[in-house]
C-alpha cells in the first residue's frame, strides 16, 4: 500500500491530516511526532510516496527535519507557519514539493490534491526540449522532484522523433532560440499531429520583448514561461496545464463510455468504427464485426433483480474488454448487447475467437451477493474486406438472430462466400 510520512508534533493537526490522507487516498499514513522518531522509520523503511513535514519541531526547531528526510531521498512537502523570502528561497533549492501553510485547516484539502499528483505523475511523461544541456538537467530536476517521467530533446528535430517514438508524451516544454528549427516552427509542427485535447505545450524564452507570449500562443501552445522563472511559478504551470488535459479526458471518457459496464457507448462505436473500418479497407485488411446477445437476460431482471442484471452486464463487458487489444473496439449498444470491431481476423480466426469466447461466457458465472449466476451467449459475426460500419452491423444482427432461432448459445458467421455456426 501507499505510504505518507507525517512528521508533526500537534496531534490533533497530525490527527486531521491523516485521516483526510485515509479517507480521500486510501492511502497508509505513519505518524512521528518529532524528528527522532522519524530518524527511526525512515532507517526501518523509507519507501514513502512523501513526507509532510512541521518545520518546528521539538528536537528540530529550524527545519533540520527537511534535509534528514530528503537524504532518504523522499520527497518533501512542508508546513509552516510564517515564510519569509529567504526560507522560501532555501525550500526550493533544496527541491522541496511544496510548502503549505498551517493557517487553516482548508489547507488540508492542497495537500491531498499534491499527494494525488506525486501518486499519478510517474505515469506522465514530459518532454523538455532546449539546446541549452545545463538548462535541460535544470528542468529535469525540477520535474524528476514531481515524479514525472523526463524525456530530453537538444534540437526541434529531435523533439519530433521523441514524439513519435512516445505518443503518450503529455507535455512539452519548447525553448524559443534553439539552431535550426525555433520554438514557433516546432509548436506547428507539433500540433500538426497532436491536438491541444491531447498534449499540451509550454512556450519558453529568456529573450526579452512582449511579443513571444502571443507568438507562441498563435503558434499553437498552451502556456509561456519567461525565464528565469521560480520554481513556484514553473509548477504551478506545469500542474495547471496537466490538469487541464486531465479535465477533458473526464469529460470525453463520459461521453464515450457506457456508465454502467465501461465499455465504450454506441455514440463511440458507429464514430470510431467509421474511421477504423476505412483505414482497415484503404489497407485492405479483413475486419470482423461482432454482435453479442446475453440469451434469456429477462430471466436473470424477473427472478434476481435488476441490480443482479447490471451485475452481469458488468461482468460479461469486463470479460469481453479482456479479451481485445486496444487497437479493437469493444462497446455495449444497448440493453443487453455489445459490438466489438476486430481488425487483421480472417474468418476462421474470427471463429474460433468467438467461439472460446463464447466458451468462457458459459463457464464463467457472475457472483451476486449469494448467489451465483450462470449465462450464455449468442455471437453473430461479419468478416470482410470493405463495406461499411452499418452494412457490417445488419448482417452481424443477422447471424446473432440466426443464433438465436437455432438454439441459442453458439456463433454464425457471415464470412466471404459462406456461412457457418458453430456452437452446442
Amino acid at each position: 500500500m501507499t505510504r505518507v510520512l507525517v512528521v508533526e508534533d500537534s496531534r490533533s493537526f497530525a490527527a486531521h491530516v491523516s485521516k483526510h490522507i485515509r479517507q480521500d487516498l486510501g492511502f497508509d499514513v505513519v505518524v512521528a511526532p518529532n524528528l527522532t522518531a522519524a530518524k527511526t522509520i525512515l532507517e526501518r523503511n523509507a519507501d514513502f510516496l512523501a513526507a509532510l513535514l512541521d518545520l518546528n519541531l521539538p528536537d528540530a526547531p529550524n527545519g533540520e527535519c527537511v534535509d534528514v528526510v530528503l537524504a532518504y531521498k523522499v520527497p518533501v512537502i512542508v508546513f509552516t507557519s510564517v515564510l519569509s523570502e529567504t526560507l522560501r528561497e532555501s525550500f526550493w533549492n533544496r527541491h522541496i514539493v511544496d510548502y503549505v501553510f498551517k493557517d487553516t485547516m482548508e489547507n488540508v484539502d492542497y495537500v491531498v490534491t499534491l499527494l494525488s499528483r506525486l501518486n499519478t505523475n510517474p505515469r506522465i511523461k514530459i518532454l523538455v526540449v532546449d539546446d541549452s544541456r545545463s538548462y535541460r538537467h535544470a528542468v529535469w530536476r525540477l520535474l524528476s522532484t514531481h515524479r514525472y517521467q523526463v524525456l530530453e530533446a537538444g534540437t526541434g528535430e529531435e523533439a519530433l522523433r521523441a514524439l513519435e517514438a512516445n505518443p503518450d508524451i503529455k507535455l512539452v516544454l519548447v525553448d524559443y532560440n534553439m539552431p535550426g528549427m525555433d520554438g514557433f516552427a516546432l509548436t506547428r509542427e507539433i500540433r500538426r499531429e497532436h491536438g491541444k485535447d491531447e498534449l499540451a505545450i509550454i512556450g519558453v524564452s529568456g529573450e526579452s520583448g512582449a511579443r513571444l507570449s502571443p507568438r507562441f500562443i498563435k503558434s499553437g501552445a498552451n502556456d509561456y514561461l519567461h525565464k528565469p522563472f521560480l520554481a513556484e511559478e514553473f509548477y504551478t504551470r506545469v500542474t495547471q496545464n496537466m490538469e487541464m488535459l486531465e479535465r477533458i479526458a473526464q469529460v470525453r471518457d463520459m461521453a464515450e463510455r457506457d456508465y454502467l459496464t465501461r465499455v465504450y457507448n454506441r455514440r463511440y462505436f458507429f464514430s470510431a468504427g467509421t474511421q477504423l473500418l476505412a483505414l482497415q479497407g484503404r489497407r485492405g485488411n479483413s475486419v470482423t464485426v461482432a454482435m453479442l446477445d446475453i440469451d434469456h437476460f429477462k430471466n436473470v431482471n424477473d427472478t434476481l433483480g435488476h441490480d443482479a442484471g447490471d451485475a452481469v452486464l458488468r461482468g460479461m463487458a469486463g470479460l469481453l474488454a479482456s479479451r481485445f487489444r486496444s487497437s479493437d473496439i469493444v462497446a455495449r449498444i444497448g440493453g443487453e448487447e455489445f459490438c466489438v470491431l476486430a481488425t487483421d481476423l480472417v474468418a476462421d480466426q474470427a471463429l474460433l475467437l468467438f467461439e472460446d469466447l463464447r466458451k468462457c461466457f458459459e463457464s464463467t458465472p457472475v457472483r451476486f451477493g449469494e448467489d451465483v449466476v450462470r449465462y450464455t451467449v449468442s455471437i453473430g459475426l461479419c468478416c470482410g474486406v470493405g463495406g461499411t460500419i452499418d452494412e457490417m452491423l445488419r448482417e452481424a444482427d443477422r447471424m446473432l438472430y440466426r443464433s438465436k432461432t437455432s438454439g441459442r448459445n453458439r456463433v454464425t458467421l457471415l464470412g466471404p462466400g459462406r456461412e457457418q455456426a458453430i456452437g452446442i
